[in-house]
């Protein structure tokens, strides 16, 4: 009986590590830090991302930014863009900005 409660507890632990890990995706934090100003398609057509001229993921500037350019960008804030160095870690910046590059095919 121990034992079966035991593996319930282990799957329950695992089941929940997962569900963590799944919101830590690339998708989940640029959904949650980034849409709002570079849009859902990084097209940065969205309110916050007019009204500060954000520039969209088909502009040149930015199609030529490498992914290390743009994690450094992330990191320490580019023009009106906020740093996030204190606020998400080095794999969640990098998570998100590989989400952003799917936008660039």
């Amino acid at each position: 009986m121990t034992f079966r409660i035991g593996i319930a507890i282990v799957a329950m632990m695992a089941s929940t590590m997962s569900i963590a890990f799944a919101q830590d995706s690339g998708e989940a934090i640029y959904k949650a830090k980034c849409q709002m100003c570079h849009g859902a398609t990084g097209m940065a057509d969205s309110p916050a991302g007019k009204a500060i001229k954000v520039k969209p993921v088909s502009d040149p500037e930015v199609k030529k930014l490498t992914e290390d350019q743009m994690i450094t960008a992330t990191k320490n804030g580019m023009g009106k863009m906020q740093p996030y160095k204190d606020k998400l870690t080095d794999a969640q910046i990098k998570d998100s900005v590989a989400y952003f590059r799917t936008f660039l095919k």
